[in-house]
């Protein structure tokens, strides 16, 4: 029931768009078809192909050298291997743009060194579709390292030793054994780093590429009578993208268990890389802090120390503005992503799974598609109560003005980010401790709070953590549904950078990114406690035997 309501809840700004899918455009779809609607595809598909491969290699690579290896800077990187969350993609893109484009202090220090003029060299046109991969592969990684750290932290060491007594060494034991094993965490953050690359608006749009995301924003703000129905029908194209990621990625697992039936949990192994395998490790994990995070904030803090925005005070009231919606919102998302995935495991009907899958979806549609989807109910509900509301608050704009739009426009957009990681958590839960519970006569709301939530603190706090740095980032949906004369840091980084005046624009920036620095590193210091040292896995109990009359075996059993 529960599941039920939750994702009606959620489905209903997705069904409100949906239903102009096939209403009359007046000739416009077919416009759109014949035109733009083929680089639209073909745009969006290489992006996403090129985001995905580039940010697997990248998270999955720096996630099992810093919790397997040990080499030089191996407890920095732990967590700073997660300071590109903090930057939001098209901060990013100003910073590239402003840093290498033809006027920029890069091409212009070389024209001055070599005495070169236009057409004496060759320079990357950071304002393209590579130059977008590039920027969205550095800022979304983070997303697949921490989820693949997360499961490399909580593997049972056990199955590690079993590889290395059957000839395998480290790199064969990562890619037989820890990789596959990781494979569900892996393809959670995959997923999200795709949804996130098919709703990205601001840096795609900043580099010129034209994409469903792009072209859905252009469409709606066309001044055409049937601007919304057409926009609602490319929205649905990017729905179907979606459809067919998730489908095929549940239908490759779909009889694969994941969760680890030995009871015994120890200190991790870990390799030692010397001399220059150690140091090759170490460059690979400077690369995505330098590029997603050092540049561009090193060039903001430049623009901001030579001319930034002189109202430090509203700055202040900005950012505590920012961090309160953004709590309001993680702590709602914890909340309703426990309602959905505890009751999807409690019944693991083809109903559930399919309404799980609807709550999750909102986070691959653009921000400004999802308002849009918000207030259409929410007019007709203020349009339905105004006379209560006229005498009972003076306004008629009770949900539709006010702060409940923002957060249920968050929730639509963010459930999928906190929905994916606890059902993560969930999966590595071993079904036989739901029935131990019931045996021992615990309900189904005491198994959650006593044996699962303690088991699943290091999934809530990255839940929480996630939406609320995404909340603190968020642009479209925050400009549409604000309530009047409520800006955000994000929001006055926008108006700024818009009317081209990036110095000013620098300082809110850096405030964005310094407020979404606090849980990117209390993330860190969570996850690098995660690891269970107890029995908190499905398998059979035995009875305690002392080291004289039992002997253990690398699989984690015992004889006598």
């Amino acid at each position: 029931m529960v599941v039920v309501l939750v994702s009606g809840i959620i489905a209903i700004p997705i069904l409100a768009v949906a239903s102009r899918v096939g209403a009359d455009t007046g000739g416009l779809w077919r416009h759109l078809a014949s035109t733009v609607l083929s680089e639209y595809l073909r745009n969006t598909l290489w992006l996403v192909l090129g985001v995905g491969v580039s940010t697997v290699v990248l998270g999955v690579a720096t996630a099992w050298a810093v919790t397997l290896c040990r080499f030089p800077g191996r407890s920095f990187f732990r967590w700073a291997l997660l300071l590109p969350l903090a930057m939001p993609t098209y901060l990013s893109a100003y910073a590239y743009t402003d840093l290498l484009q033809f006027s920029g202090p890069v091409q212009s220090s070389l024209r001055s060194l070599f005495d070169w003029s236009r057409g004496d060299y060759y320079f990357p046109e950071i304002r393209s579709l590579y130059g977008a991969v590039i920027v969205l592969s550095l800022a979304l990684s983070p997303y697949v390292y921490l989820a693949a750290r997360a499961a490399f932290v909580e593997q049972s060491v056990c199955v590690l030793e079993v590889s290395r007594t059957l000839g395998h060494g480290p790199w064969s034991s990562f890619f037989r054994v820890a990789l596959p094993l990781a494979r569900p965490s892996v393809a959670v953050g995959l997923s999200l780093v795709l949804m996130e690359t098919l709703a990205e608006f601001g840096a795609v749009d900043y580099f010129a590429v034209d994409t469903f995301a792009t072209g859905i924003y252009r469409t709606f703000t066309m001044p055409d009578d049937h601007a919304l129905t057409a926009a609602a029908q490319l929205a649905a194209c990017l729905l179907l993208l979606v459809a067919v990621l998730v489908a095929a990625e549940a239908w490759s697992r779909r009889a694969a268990r994941f969760h680890h039936t030995t009871i015994r949990h120890r200190e991790l192994p870990s390799w030692r890389l010397s001399g220059l395998r150690g140091w090759l490790t170490s460059l690979i994990c400077v690369v995505p802090i330098l590029l997603g995070f050092g540049v561009p904030a090193a060039v903001f803090v430049v623009e901001s120390w030579r001319a930034g925005d002189p109202r430090l005070d509203s700055l202040w009231h900005l950012g505590l503005r920012s961090l309160v919606l953004g709590i309001m919102a993680g702590v709602l998302a914890l909340a309703l992503a426990l309602a959905v995935a505890f009751g999807r495991r409690l019944r693991p009907t083809p109903l559930s799974r399919s309404l799980a899958r609807v709550a999750g979806i909102g986070y691959a549609i653009p921000g400004v598609v999802i308002a849009i989807g918000v207030l259409i109910p929410l007019v007709w509900l203020d349009r339905s109560l105004s006379g209560w509301s006229e005498v009972l608050f003076g306004s008629g704009l009770i949900l539709s003005g006010s702060l409940v739009a923002v957060l249920y426009g968050y929730q639509v957009r963010f459930l999928a980010l906190a929905l994916g990681v606890i059902r993560t958590g969930l999966a590595r839960i071993g079904p036989s401790i739901d029935g131990a519970a019931r045996t021992l006569g615990r309900p189904a709301l005491g198994m959650l709070t006593s044996v699962h939530l303690p088991m699943l603190r290091g999934s809530a706090a990255a839940a929480a953590a996630l939406v609320f740095v995404e909340v603190i980032k968020e642009l479209p949906a925050t400009l549409i549904l604000r309530p009047f004369d409520f800006d955000t840091l994000a929001v006055r980084v926008y108006q700024l950078a818009s009317d081209e005046r990036l110095s000013e624009a620098s300082t809110g920036a850096l405030a964005v990114i310094l407020v979404g620095l606090v849980p990117v590193v209390a993330l860190s210091h969570v996850l690098d406690r995660a690891r269970p040292m107890g029995p908190i896995v499905s398998g059979p109990i035995e009875p305690a035997e002392s080291e004289e009359q039992s002997e253990e075996r690398p699989d984690g059993s015992s004889e006598r």
